[in-house]
């Protein structure tokens, strides 16, 4: 049970939470949401008693153990599935108490690392960690790489595994979907959905928001309030009560209006003095109902082009990848006006090759791309907002873009962009990264492309920009192409999907959820989720095809299982033996050969059962 009573938060001089009570209970999964700078992750950073809060306190079980994922990776030289692993501390602890008794015989200290072993579920512990990455997108010849290798993408999967592997009763998450593709988020729900824990859930993903969680923790104007359902269910909740809130205020203003009527003419008469004065006492002991003071809406738009031809880009029998190798075959796509496309695949599938490819930023490796000479393409990459100019603010962005146009069209532009006033000046050094991704966008915006292509462009947005770059991109008259893990996004906005998989781009003929049922049923999900994995030398989205998917033999899944049950009764055996005082006899000779075999056994029935994992993927 987590218990805020009068608590209150500052960040600086700015007021975050003020007079907050409520109790979350054991098994609550709550997702937290409000706008960006109410204080969610502050709220996070109290809890784990990183902050002390201005007022109050925050009340937890007095031996709660908290988990939550890191903000950053260390370079580490460590193999992947023993960095997750470590999220254990206790089994990690068992594991090296192990190895070192065993390299230095010490075969009394053996038997106490094997019995610790046995108290903290450690035997099957490689195994679970090997679950975690295969379930989060990492193939199974990647667990054994170094952590340094990975981009920074893959290094915040790696700390999402380990946080996942780490024993809690609480559980953190915030923006726990960013950097990952959509099979990886079908899976992350079926995790949580199983967690025994208490979860709190930092999301502006509203599917992934309803789909897992029981209760909502609202943060608004320094206020908290706790809402019992989804999130789809704390909008409906929210919207009666505003609304009846209305009502009440307004009512309130109806009869205090109807009293100092009365007052204003008969408090002057001796005859009704005393009604007079009556009023006014009811009128001062009238308890204020505040208007509903509506949140602002944010309304951006894409300028309608100047220009729409009906034919505008399209890949002849392209071959498309970098260098020599080639990551996808055989494209033949053709993009015209007003189509809305939605592109789905895993993450190193070739959804962002194809995008280059079209944008032209790759050359063909064979085939050709052909666009019309109108065509004004606006082009949001996973990098976009990394690459906007330091120290430079939103109007010298739109000054390198449009040096002779007038300041007052910059700010009236800006304006609508949510960087009115004093804003526009400012350095994008201070904007949160919610910001700096919707200056990125209205720096498209301004350009008045007739194609956008839209590579993950919500990560960072919260969900009242979700929803407005949702309703822009709908009026939008030109062509979309977009890749995005938000379902709610994407489903408002495109018609038509495409799926990037195996080296092919081939239509796909059904929504959303049909697209996550595929991905359930498919025998064999190793080919499409486990592409390579690129070395950090690389750049991010260079990437090797990913093996093509093979029918499955009706036998392999019986064989994967017997393995397994073979692996898992010969290391219960030897488990049994070493429980046998007998076997320390003789100098313990016995001993130092079971902990090898052990060790053996271990690594191979974590490979035995992330394949066998596989095959029901």
């Amino acid at each position: 049970m987590i218990s805020l009573r009068n608590f209150a938060l500052r960040r600086g001089e700015r007021l975050l939470l003020s007079d907050v009570d409520l109790t979350m209970h054991a098994g609550y999964r709550v997702g937290v949401v409000g706008r960006n700078g109410t204080g969610k992750s502050s709220l996070f950073a109290a809890i784990r008693n990183e902050i002390e809060a201005d007022k109050g306190d925050i009340d937890l079980p007095g031996k709660v153990r908290i988990a939550s994922v890191a903000q950053e990776t260390p370079s580490l030289p460590d193999p992947a599935i023993e960095f997750v692993l470590a999220g254990d501390v206790d089994v990690a602890a068992a594991l090296r108490a192990e190895a070192k008794a065993l390299a230095d015989e010490d075969w009394e200290a053996v038997a106490m690392a094997h019995h610790r072993l046995e108290e903290v579920n450690g035997y099957d512990a490689s195994a679970r960690a090997g679950k975690l990455l295969h379930g989060l997108g990492f193939p199974g010849d990647t667990h054994q790489r170094a952590v340094s290798s990975f981009s920074g993408g893959w290094r915040v999967r790696l700390n999402l595994a380990r946080a996942l592997m780490t024993p809690s009763d609480l559980l953190l998450l915030d923006e726990p979907t960013n950097h990952l593709d959509l099979d990886a988020v079908l899976w992350l729900e079926q995790w949580l959905l199983k967690y025994p824990g208490t979860l709190l859930l930092i999301s502006h993903d509203r599917e992934f928001l309803d789909n897992v969680t029981t209760h909502t923790l609202h943060l608004h104007s320094g206020k908290a309030k706790l809402y019992t359902g989804d999130y789809t269910a704390f909008e409906r909740q929210r919207s009666e009560q505003l609304r009846l809130q209305q009502i009440t205020h307004e009512k309130s203003q109806a009869e205090r209006a109807h009293l100092q009527s009365f007052i204003d003419r008969f408090s002057a008469s001796a005859a009704k003095a005393k009604q007079a004065q009556s009023r006014v006492k009811r009128l001062a002991k009238m308890a204020g109902t505040e208007a509903v003071r509506a949140e602002r809406e944010l309304t951006i738009e894409f300028a309608q082009p100047a220009r729409l031809p009906f034919s505008l880009i399209r890949l002849n029998h392209v071959d498309a990848g970098y260098g020599d190798t080639v990551i996808l075959k055989d494209i033949a796509f053709g993009l015209e006006a007003g189509d809305r496309i939605g592109l789905l695949g895993v993450n190193g599938a070739g959804k962002s090759t194809l995008v280059k490819t079209l944008v032209g930023d790759l050359e063909p490796i064979h085939g050709d791309r052909s666009c019309h000479p109108d065509v004004r393409i606006g082009y949001f990459a996973q990098h976009t907002v990394e690459s906007l100019k330091p120290a430079q603010s939103p109007i010298d962005h739109l000054r390198d873009l449009s040096p002779d146009s007038p300041m007052q069209a910059f700010r009236d532009f800006l304006g609508k962009w949510n960087f009115p006033g004093d804003r526009a000046f400012e350095s994008v050094d201070g904007f949160s990264g919610g910001e700096r991704a919707r200056l990125a966008l209205a720096l498209i915006a301004w350009r008045q492309p007739n194609v956008l292509l839209l590579d993950e462009p919500t990560n960072h947005l919260d969900l009242e920009m979700r929803e407005a770059l949702a309703e822009a991109l709908s009026l939008f008259e030109g062509a979309i192409v977009m890749v995005s893990h938000d379902r709610h996004l994407i489903g408002l906005v495109c018609e038509t999907y495409w799926r990037v998989a195996d080296g092919v781009v081939e239509p796909f003929a059904g929504d959303l959820d049909e697209y996550a049922a595929w991905l359930r049923s498919r025998a064999t999900a190793q080919g499409n989720r486990a592409p390579k994995i690129p070395e950090t030398p690389l750049p991010a989205a260079v990437v090797k095809p990913a093996t093509p998917a093979k029918k499955v033999n009706p036998h392999k899944l019986a064989q994967a299982e017997a393995r397994v049950a073979e692996l898992e009764t010969r290391l219960a055996a030897l488990e049994t033996e070493m429980a046998d005082p007998a076997v320390y006899a003789n100098g313990g000779a016995r001993v130092a050969e079971i902990g090898r075999e052990q060790s053996q056994l271990r690594d191979a029935l974590a490979t035995a059962e992330a394949e066998w994992s596989a095959l029901y993927d």
